[in-house]
């Protein structure tokens, strides 16, 4: 299921860790969430808590097994990388990709071939997505 950009909010850092965990596994239930999660590992109360968060946010739908919920997202890791991204250049860099890009070649003093092969890869992209 597809979001617009207007429906997609921005996720906080701890829901950007679980909604990364379920985009790997594609579903799971809270116990397979917390499996994942580094030590110190959250209380499963913590978990299923921000789960239900993102559930209303839109983020994340479930399959009821009784009490047990499986969850699973509604939203594609590209989707979410896509806006984020939109929103991040329009904060940061006036909504201009070429001050982005313009930006990190000067801080990280790229050479000729080095935008050479960025300009390559951005043009592979364009003509894998037509």
């Amino acid at each position: 299921m597809s979001k617009s950009e207007s429906d997609i909010r921005e996720l906080t850092k701890a829901e950007d860790q679980i909604m990364q965990i379920l985009w790997k596994l594609e579903k799971a239930f809270v116990k397979d969430i917390i499996e994942e999660l580094p030590k110190p590992k959250p209380a499963y109360n913590t978990v299923s808590t921000i789960v239900r968060i993102l559930e209303k946010k839109g983020f994340v739908g479930f399959k009821a097994y009784g009490k047990t919920h499986e969850y699973f997202p509604l939203i594609t890791k590209d989707e979410y990388s896509n806006y984020y991204l939109n929103s991040f250049v329009k904060r940061y860099f006036k909504g201009s990709f070429q001050n982005l890009v313009s930006f990190f070649a000067k801080e990280n003093q790229m050479n000729i071939t080095e935008m050479e092969t960025l300009l390559k890869r951005v043009e592979d992209e364009i003509k894998q997505n037509d």
